[in-house]
Protein backbone atom coordinates (compact mmCIF):
# COMPACT_ATOMS: atom_id res chain seq x y z
CA UNK A 1 0.00 0.00 0.00
CA UNK A 2 1.34 3.40 -0.95
CA UNK A 3 1.89 5.99 1.77
CA UNK A 4 -0.47 8.72 0.64
CA UNK A 5 -0.17 10.95 3.68
CA UNK A 6 -1.00 14.18 1.87
CA UNK A 7 -3.71 14.18 -0.79
CA UNK A 8 -3.95 17.33 -2.88
CA UNK A 9 -7.56 17.83 -3.91
CA UNK A 10 -8.57 19.99 -6.86
CA UNK A 11 -12.19 21.14 -7.05
CA UNK A 12 -14.47 24.03 -7.91
CA UNK A 13 -15.02 27.29 -6.07
CA UNK A 14 -18.66 26.96 -7.18
CA UNK A 15 -21.18 24.37 -6.02
CA UNK A 16 -22.54 23.33 -9.41
CA UNK A 17 -26.11 23.14 -10.64
CA UNK A 18 -27.06 19.92 -8.84
CA UNK A 19 -26.64 18.84 -5.21
CA UNK A 20 -24.76 15.66 -6.18
CA UNK A 21 -21.44 17.51 -6.30
CA UNK A 22 -21.95 19.01 -2.84
CA UNK A 23 -22.75 15.63 -1.30
CA UNK A 24 -19.82 14.03 -3.16
CA UNK A 25 -17.45 16.62 -1.72
CA UNK A 26 -18.74 15.86 1.76
CA UNK A 27 -18.33 12.12 1.23
CA UNK A 28 -14.84 12.53 -0.17
CA UNK A 29 -13.82 14.66 2.80
CA UNK A 30 -15.29 12.19 5.31
CA UNK A 31 -13.53 9.29 3.61
CA UNK A 32 -10.16 11.06 3.55
CA UNK A 33 -10.57 11.97 7.22
CA UNK A 34 -11.60 8.43 8.19
CA UNK A 35 -8.58 6.98 6.39
CA UNK A 36 -6.21 9.38 8.12
CA UNK A 37 -5.19 11.53 5.16
CA UNK A 38 -4.09 15.14 5.37
CA UNK A 39 -5.81 17.29 2.73
CA UNK A 40 -4.07 19.95 0.68
CA UNK A 41 -6.37 22.22 -1.33
CA UNK A 42 -6.74 25.72 -2.71
CA UNK A 43 -7.63 27.44 0.55
CA UNK A 44 -11.09 28.70 -0.40
CA UNK A 45 -14.12 28.99 1.84
CA UNK A 46 -16.74 28.82 -0.91
CA UNK A 47 -18.10 26.24 -3.32
CA UNK A 48 -16.90 22.65 -3.28
CA UNK A 49 -13.57 23.86 -1.89
CA UNK A 50 -15.25 25.23 1.24
CA UNK A 51 -17.47 22.14 1.53
CA UNK A 52 -14.44 19.85 1.36
CA UNK A 53 -12.51 21.83 4.00
CA UNK A 54 -15.42 22.31 6.40
CA UNK A 55 -16.39 18.64 6.30
CA UNK A 56 -12.84 17.36 6.65
CA UNK A 57 -12.12 19.64 9.61
CA UNK A 58 -15.39 18.62 11.28
CA UNK A 59 -14.29 14.97 11.00
CA UNK A 60 -10.86 15.50 12.48
CA UNK A 61 -8.66 15.78 9.39
CA UNK A 62 -5.80 18.21 8.99
CA UNK A 63 -6.40 20.61 6.12
CA UNK A 64 -3.70 22.72 4.48
CA UNK A 65 -4.84 25.59 2.29
CA UNK A 66 -2.61 27.16 -0.35
CA UNK A 67 -3.82 30.49 -1.66
CA UNK A 68 -2.27 33.42 -3.55
CA UNK A 69 -2.33 36.79 -1.80
CA UNK A 70 -4.72 38.40 -4.27
CA UNK A 71 -7.40 35.78 -3.57
CA UNK A 72 -6.85 36.07 0.17
CA UNK A 73 -7.48 39.81 -0.16
CA UNK A 74 -10.86 39.09 -1.76
CA UNK A 75 -11.88 37.54 1.57
CA UNK A 76 -12.82 34.14 0.14
CA UNK A 77 -10.00 32.38 1.98
CA UNK A 78 -10.90 29.86 4.69
CA UNK A 79 -9.99 31.27 8.09
CA UNK A 80 -10.13 28.07 10.17
CA UNK A 81 -7.65 25.73 8.49
CA UNK A 82 -4.93 23.68 10.16
CA UNK A 83 -2.36 25.54 8.07
CA UNK A 84 -2.70 28.36 5.53
CA UNK A 85 0.13 29.00 3.07
CA UNK A 86 0.05 32.20 1.04
CA UNK A 87 1.88 32.51 -2.26
CA UNK A 88 2.67 35.44 -4.51
CA UNK A 89 1.19 33.97 -7.70
CA UNK A 90 -1.12 31.28 -9.00
CA UNK A 91 1.89 29.46 -10.46
CA UNK A 92 3.57 29.36 -7.05
CA UNK A 93 0.33 28.06 -5.55
CA UNK A 94 0.17 25.17 -8.01
CA UNK A 95 3.81 24.28 -7.43
CA UNK A 96 3.37 24.30 -3.65
CA UNK A 97 0.31 22.05 -3.88
CA UNK A 98 2.31 19.63 -6.02
CA UNK A 99 5.31 19.83 -3.69
CA UNK A 100 3.16 18.85 -0.70
CA UNK A 101 1.33 15.99 -2.43
CA UNK A 102 1.73 12.23 -2.22
CA UNK A 103 -1.34 11.84 -4.44
CA UNK A 104 -3.97 13.88 -6.26
CA UNK A 105 -7.75 13.82 -6.51
CA UNK A 106 -9.75 15.99 -8.90
CA UNK A 107 -13.42 16.48 -8.11
CA UNK A 108 -15.88 18.48 -10.19
CA UNK A 109 -14.65 21.98 -10.99
CA UNK A 110 -14.00 24.59 -13.62
CA UNK A 111 -11.08 25.83 -15.69
CA UNK A 112 -8.73 26.06 -12.71
CA UNK A 113 -9.43 22.45 -11.77
CA UNK A 114 -8.81 21.30 -15.35
CA UNK A 115 -5.56 23.27 -15.50
CA UNK A 116 -4.31 21.70 -12.27
CA UNK A 117 -5.38 18.21 -13.35
CA UNK A 118 -3.68 18.38 -16.73
CA UNK A 119 -0.49 19.75 -15.20
CA UNK A 120 -0.12 16.74 -12.91
CA UNK A 121 -1.10 14.39 -15.74
CA UNK A 122 1.62 15.93 -17.90
CA UNK A 123 4.13 15.53 -15.06
CA UNK A 124 3.11 11.88 -14.74
CA UNK A 125 3.52 11.31 -18.47
CA UNK A 126 7.04 12.76 -18.33
CA UNK A 127 7.78 10.67 -15.20
CA UNK A 128 8.48 13.84 -13.22
CA UNK A 129 5.93 12.79 -10.60
CA UNK A 130 4.74 9.21 -10.14
CA UNK A 131 2.15 9.91 -7.47
CA UNK A 132 -1.32 8.45 -8.18
CA UNK A 133 -3.97 10.69 -9.73
CA UNK A 134 -7.66 10.07 -9.09
CA UNK A 135 -10.84 11.45 -10.62
CA UNK A 136 -13.95 11.46 -8.46
CA UNK A 137 -16.38 10.92 -11.31
CA UNK A 138 -19.58 12.19 -9.70
CA UNK A 139 -22.56 12.06 -12.05
CA UNK A 140 -20.18 11.14 -14.89
CA UNK A 141 -18.56 14.56 -14.65
CA UNK A 142 -15.22 13.33 -15.99
CA UNK A 143 -16.61 11.08 -18.74
CA UNK A 144 -15.97 13.78 -21.39
CA UNK A 145 -12.39 14.21 -20.13
CA UNK A 146 -11.73 10.47 -20.34
CA UNK A 147 -13.26 10.46 -23.83
CA UNK A 148 -10.95 13.34 -24.78
CA UNK A 149 -7.90 11.45 -23.50
CA UNK A 150 -8.97 8.33 -25.41
CA UNK A 151 -9.44 10.42 -28.56
CA UNK A 152 -5.99 11.96 -28.03
CA UNK A 153 -4.44 8.50 -27.86
CA UNK A 154 -6.43 7.25 -30.86
CA UNK A 155 -5.17 10.19 -32.92
CA UNK A 156 -1.56 9.41 -32.01
CA UNK A 157 -0.80 12.35 -29.72
CA UNK A 158 -0.14 10.27 -26.62
CA UNK A 159 0.51 6.58 -25.92
CA UNK A 160 -2.62 4.52 -25.20
CA UNK A 161 -0.89 3.21 -22.07
CA UNK A 162 -1.10 6.73 -20.65
CA UNK A 163 -4.82 6.26 -20.19
CA UNK A 164 -3.71 4.21 -17.18
CA UNK A 165 -2.17 7.30 -15.56
CA UNK A 166 -5.48 8.14 -13.93
CA UNK A 167 -7.73 6.25 -11.50
CA UNK A 168 -11.47 6.84 -11.95
CA UNK A 169 -14.45 6.11 -9.70
CA UNK A 170 -17.59 7.75 -8.36
CA UNK A 171 -17.00 6.12 -4.97
CA UNK A 172 -14.41 7.68 -2.62
CA UNK A 173 -13.32 4.41 -1.00
CA UNK A 174 -12.95 2.64 -4.35
CA UNK A 175 -11.02 5.59 -5.75
CA UNK A 176 -8.56 5.55 -2.86
CA UNK A 177 -8.17 1.78 -3.12
CA UNK A 178 -7.24 2.20 -6.78
CA UNK A 179 -4.76 4.91 -5.86
CA UNK A 180 -3.15 2.71 -3.18
CA UNK A 181 -2.69 -0.04 -5.78
CA UNK A 182 -1.47 2.30 -8.52
CA UNK A 183 1.69 1.34 -10.42
CA UNK A 184 3.31 4.06 -12.57
CA UNK A 185 2.92 3.50 -16.29
CA UNK A 186 5.98 3.27 -18.50
CA UNK A 187 5.17 4.28 -22.05
CA UNK A 188 7.12 5.51 -25.05
CA UNK A 189 6.33 9.22 -25.27
CA UNK A 190 7.53 9.76 -28.84
CA UNK A 191 6.79 7.41 -31.73
CA UNK A 192 6.97 7.62 -35.50
CA UNK A 193 3.71 6.93 -37.36
CA UNK A 194 3.79 4.52 -40.28
CA UNK A 195 2.70 7.18 -42.76
CA UNK A 196 5.68 9.39 -41.88
CA UNK A 197 8.12 6.50 -42.13
CA UNK A 198 6.77 5.87 -45.62
CA UNK A 199 7.45 9.50 -46.55
CA UNK A 200 11.01 9.22 -45.26
CA UNK A 201 11.53 5.98 -47.15
CA UNK A 202 10.26 7.57 -50.35
CA UNK A 203 12.54 10.58 -49.90
CA UNK A 204 15.60 8.38 -49.39
CA UNK A 205 14.92 6.10 -52.37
Amino acid sequence: MKQLNNITVYCGSNLGNIADYYHAAQNMAKTLARRGHRIVYGGGSVGLMGTLADTALAHGAEVIGVVPHFLAEKEIVHDNLTTLIKTNTMSERKLKMIELANGYIAMAGGLGTYEELFEVLSNAQLELDQSPIGLLNTNGFYDPVMALLAHTAEQGFMPKDNLKLVCVSDDPDDLLDQMYAYTPTKAIKWSMPTWYQQILNAQSS
